[in-house]
């Protein structure tokens, strides 16, 4: 049915039409149409306004990698985009659905170098090489069929973030729009010849090993059911592949172990990887038989061809390899003792961190079983990506191969949001905290009970580290003069508290996730911590 629609209006209503229920934004005179038309439909679409664009950003990213559903975020073009711009990017390399929708200036005068406010030249082609999919909206008729088609591009092969520019002359223009439900996804037929190929070489292998990324993690049972049918083990990598094997499983191995590992196995199975730690560091040889499962057809080959390489969706892909390889498995023995003790080995051996494991077990404890952790580019964020049980998937939150120091407070705000039945925790450096830390205000306006803990060292520590030991102690840029994080956060109207150890963290975050309508902010003073980077940045255990 034909209704009669302002552009942004009709945005909106296809959004909605999506499943939408969030824009996180910041205004600006280029989008005042938007905000007019979000006001209007604020019964079924909620707008989260922020302090600075790249909070609206981060926190459509948190929302998306909470809930594997896209997200939005609106902002004005020029300066607008550009402080959108880190995370946008993180959401390329996290392949997770952001959707950016971006003012322009006046139609007539793009391109023209007039000097508009926020005029860039050439926005688009900045758009262009930060997401798959980029569009500019030139009426009213075309907003349903281009907002149907990014929501298509992002669930799309790879997932990933997409763009689209309104001129601020275009969003409030009328006119008679069709309306567009959400496209359906063309389903890649499953290539029974690969399966095949891939069950009879996992079911003669005689050690075989999994490796599981951020594109497994919609996968879960199926590779459960997988790892044990083999007893593989399976490395959950460093970052993105976190929960999908519950820890307490002993087939679950993270970093170091799942190295070792790779220096014996004789069948790889790779799942929603690009398997970067493993090709480029630990080394690779002819006795090693790689097989890949990526929703991407160009990245299998990338660094180094696999014998075989099955493209689409892993969950659909892997039901059926199980299927098949119950026909040619091998007969196998339990693992279970023999992973056990050798998980136990290396704990001893990373008892070095005894001040960054303290902290994660009091975190452990006290957040539920799918609470969310969202880590930071910091000491204790690095351990806990070797050493923190995680039991679910998406309820380890960790910024990809970007690794971009500051993202964190931000993007937990998001998953928060998005995700109130759930305590979301937020770690942070006292260096990457004050990125975002002005989004504390968002988190009091808009009543987001997130937790935060900073642990403050007074300086940029793994920068301090580096030169130090590197560097003749040549210190430089690398110390900080902060706040006192408890007043910062009761100048808000947060919740408070300074702890000193991981007795007294566990205890305030138990009394910080019983708050369910106000933010918190934990201070615990730190000083140097032992480096983690030997068991992350290890040698190559094969050939080439």
């Amino acid at each position: 049915m034909t209704n009669t629609m302002t552009t942004a209006e009709a945005v909106l209503a296809t959004l909605i039409a999506h499943g939408l229920d969030t824009v996180y934004a910041l205004p600006g005179v280029q989008n005042d149409p938007l905000f007019d038309a979000l006001f209007k439909a604020s019964d079924r679409l909620a707008t989260v306004h922020t302090r600075h664009e790249q909070g609206a950003a981060y926190m459509a990213l948190g929302a998306a990698l909470a809930t594997g559903r896209p997200q939005a975020y609106a902002v004005v073009p020029g300066p607008g985009l550009l402080n959108s711009a880190a995370a946008l990017l993180t959401a390329y390399s996290m392949n997770a659905p952001v959707l950016a929708l971006v003012g322009e200036i006046p139609a007539s005068a793009i391109g023209r170098r007039f000097g508009h406010l926020h005029e860039m030249r050439d926005q688009s082609g900045i758009l262009a090489r930060l997401v798959d999919f980029t569009a500019r909206i030139r009426a009213p008729d075309e907003a349903p069929r281009l907002v149907a088609e990014a929501m298509a591009a992002m669930a799309r092969g790879r997932p990933g973030p997409a763009a689209l520019e309104c001129p601020m002359d275009v969003w409030g223009r009328a006119g008679p729009v069709e309306p567009a439900g959400p496209l359906a996804p063309a389903a890649p037929a499953l290539d029974e010849d690969a399966i095949l190929a891939a069950a009879k070489r996992l079911g003669a292998a005689k050690r075989p090993l999994i490796i599981c990324g951020g594109g497994a993690q919609d996968a879960s049972p199926e590779v459960t059911a997988l790892s044990r049918m083999l007893q593989a083990p399976v490395c959950v990598g460093f970052r993105r592949g976190q929960g999908v094997l519950d820890s307490r499983d002993p087939l679950s191995v993270t970093l170091p172990l799942g190295r070792e590992l790779w220096g014996e196995a004789d069948v790889v199975l790779a799942v929603g990887t690009r398997l970067f730690f493993p090709l480029t560091q630990w080394g690779i040889d002819d006795d090693l038989t790689i097989i890949r499962i990526d929703a991407d057809p160009e990245e299998p080959g990338r660094i180094a061809p696999p014998a075989v390489s099955l493209i689409g969706d892993a969950a659909p892909i892997l039901r059926r390899l199980v299927d098949v390889l119950a026909r040619h498995n091998a007969k196998r023995s339990s693992r279970r003792e023999e992973l056990v003790e050798r998980q136990a080995r290396w704990r001893k051996r990373m008892s070095k961190l005894a001040p960054q494991i303290g902290f994660l077990e009091a975190i452990r404890a006290a957040l539920p079983e799918d609470g969310i952790f969202v880590d930071e580019v910091t000491q204790v964020g690095f351990t806990a990506r070797l050493l923190l049980p995680v039991y679910k998937p998406r309820t380890f939150l960790s910024p990809g191969y970007q690794d971009n120091l500051g993202w964190g407070y931000a993007t937990a705000l998001g998953a928060q949001h998005a995700r109130r039945d759930v305590p979301v925790l937020s770690i942070n450096g006292d260096g990457g905290f004050l990125y975002t830390a002005n989004e504390l205000a968002t988190a009091m306006r808009h009543r987001i009970p997130l937790t935060a803990v900073v642990f403050a060292d007074g300086a940029f520590g793994n920068v301090r580290r580096i030169q130090e030991e590197h560097y003749g102690n040549r210190l430089i840029a690398s110390d900080l003069a902060n706040p006192d994080f408890v007043k910062f956060a009761e100048s808000f109207g947060a919740a408070g508290e300074r702890v000193r150890d991981p007795a007294g963290l566990e205890a305030a975050l138990s009394r910080a996730f019983a708050r369910r309508d106000t933010p918190t902010l934990i201070e615990v003073p730190v000083g140097p911590m032992p480096s983690p980077w030997e068991f992350i940045l290890m040698p190559k255990v094969r050939g080439r």
